[in-house]
């Protein structure tokens, strides 16, 4: 098949010795594979607008489709971008590019133009996107110095729907949004997918063309400048057309199935939940072989030997200890970090919040351990992706009776976790969930010789007891704590708000390996 393209394919570019060179890339169909943009807005209307506002996009996608067609690019860029901003807080919009958007972006990295991209020592962007929503994504894990985009209107720091001049980037706006950032200097390679972006391409010394194809495997997230290890919004999958349909049919049924899940876990007594959770279609695996219960001698001592087990558990969702003493068949009660008070009414377990006073805390930790067992998840907040934050210490020194547990779970639709969010609709989104299943895994008991009483640190303690779980799991270790999470996803520490700037540290510094 002879091709159209005045440029040849981006296959026959090298990208050897190019450290000194620049390069001009367009976005959706070359440095990404997929040419859609509509599961991003998707993205944007859901995570603001709500179910609601992702109808409406919707129903204006065969509009627009129609009008980018059959009338001009720039037409049904417009209405995707009018019925997904209109009337949102910048800030609101800002939020999701930074927190929400780069993980799905960075599922879709194109492996050609991204080995050409990446070769190369001065990087820029043209996309008729809203700069808005590419920028965060575009600079911090692809590593663009430029970023070229469409702006958008904005009054009284909501946006208005509409773009500024020139207009929609693309064709000769792509080309005049060049020379300006370039000036009287040719870029070396300019990288596109189609005959619009010629007139920016031939501005370049060299020009390539980025043909479709089917299925292209992304490159690897690890391949990036960094990993992603913070994201944060509901949807688990990219909703492209069919997907947010299935998703916008589906929550009618999603919202009364969770909470009929929610009070058979509340109200059943705790050796029948397992078999009710399975009837209802939440599926619980149990591995390993948990503790038997303490027998409590009754004479207040408050040696080891006296007790309680205390369960270190990873942290996925806040039903962590839920679905431990779903395992367990008997409830063990839970220490928290923050927990809603509508999580607190309806928790079928007893759950105590930490002060964050390291002296009360474990005063009050020591005072549960001598009535009976007790649950602590010692990353002090969740992580969705297979990486363990770093475990606070203060568990160790309190008992020697400790147990880890490898806590994983899967679901399909929705994330049963939220930084930016309210937090008290985590569980029930967990639950709307089509089949939500958890995997508790019971580890053996640590050995005398390796816990405080033996002579170990408690930071000795919590790293090896890290590093057992993430084995388990296939995770790997990080140094990450609660204020960094907070801080990359909603701009505080995840308790009192702070300055809102982005955070200026690089993620793969404080991986580690287990």
């Amino acid at each position: 098949m002879v091709s159209l393209s005045p440029f040849p394919n981006v296959d026959k570019c090298s990208s050897t010795g190019r450290e000194n060179q620049s390069v001009v890339s367009d976005m959706d169909g070359t440095l990404l594979s997929g040419r859609s943009s509509f599961p991003y807005f998707a993205l944007v209307a859901f995570e603001v607008g709500g179910v609601l506002r992702l109808l409406l996009l919707l129903l204006a996608s065969p509009l627009a489709g129609f009008l980018y067609y059959f009338i001009s690019e720039t037409a049904g860029i417009q209405v995707l971008i009018f019925v997904t901003f209109v009337g949102m807080r910048v800030s609101d919009i800002e939020s999701v590019a930074r927190a929400v958007l780069p993980k799905f972006y960075s599922e879709d990295v194109h492996p050609e133009s991204w080995r050409v991209f990446s070769s190369c020592g001065r990087r820029c962007v043209l996309t008729a996107n809203p700069r808005i929503m590419v920028e965060a994504f575009l600079k911090e894990y692809i590593g663009a110095d430029v970023v070229l985009g469409t702006e958008i209107e904005t009054y009284k720091g909501r946006a208005t729907g509409f773009v500024r001049k020139p207009g929609i980037l693309v064709g000769k706006n792509k080309a005049d949004a060049l020379k300006r950032a370039f000036g009287e200097a040719r870029p070396d390679i300019g990288l596109g997918d189609r005959i619009t972006d010629v007139p920016y391409m031939a501005l370049c010394k060299e020009g390539y063309m980025v043909p479709a194809k089917p299925k292209v495997k992304a490159v690897d997230s690890d391949k990036l400048l960094k990993p992603i290890i913070f994201h944060d919004g509901r949807l688990v999958c990219k909703p492209t057309p069919i997907m947010s349909l299935l998703i916008i049919l589906w929550l009618p049924i999603a919202f009364p199935l969770a909470c009929l899940r929610i009070a058979a876990g509340s109200l059943l007594p705790m050796p029948l939940v397992y078999y009710a959770f399975r009837s209802l279609g939440v599926r619980v695996r149990v591995k390993g072989i948990p503790p038997p219960p303490v027998k409590k001698s009754g004479t207040g001592d408050s040696s080891s030997s006296s007790s309680g087990v205390l369960f270190i558990c990873s942290h996925r969702t806040l039903l962590d200890p839920i679905f431990l003493s779903t395992a367990l068949g008997r409830p063990i009660p839970a220490v928290t970090y923050s927990l809603s008070r509508l999580s607190e009414i309806i928790s079928p377990i007893k759950t105590v919040r930490l002060s964050r006073d390291r002296a009360t805390d474990a005063a009050m930790i020591k005072k549960l351990l001598q009535g009976g067992d007790l649950a602590i998840c010692p990353e002090g907040t969740t992580c969705r992706e297979p990486f363990l934050l770093r475990f606070s210490a203060l568990f160790a020194e309190l008992t020697d009776e400790l147990v880890p547990v490898a806590m994983v779970n899967r679901m399909s639709m929705f994330h049963g976790t939220t930084a930016r969010g309210w937090k008290g609709m985590d569980p029930f989104y967990f639950f709307m969930n089509p089949s939500p299943a958890y995997e508790v895994t019971f580890l053996n008991k640590l050995p005398v010789e390796l816990t405080c009483g033996a002579g170990k640190t408690s930071h000795e303690v919590a790293n090896y007891i890290q590093r057992v779980i993430a084995a388990t799991l296939s995770y790997e270790c990080t140094s990450f704590t609660r204020k960094d999470k907070y801080r990359a996803l909603a701009g505080n520490d995840g308790t009192v708000p702070v300055d809102q700037k982005k955070p200026n540290f690089v993620q793969a510094k404080k991986v580690m390996g287990c």
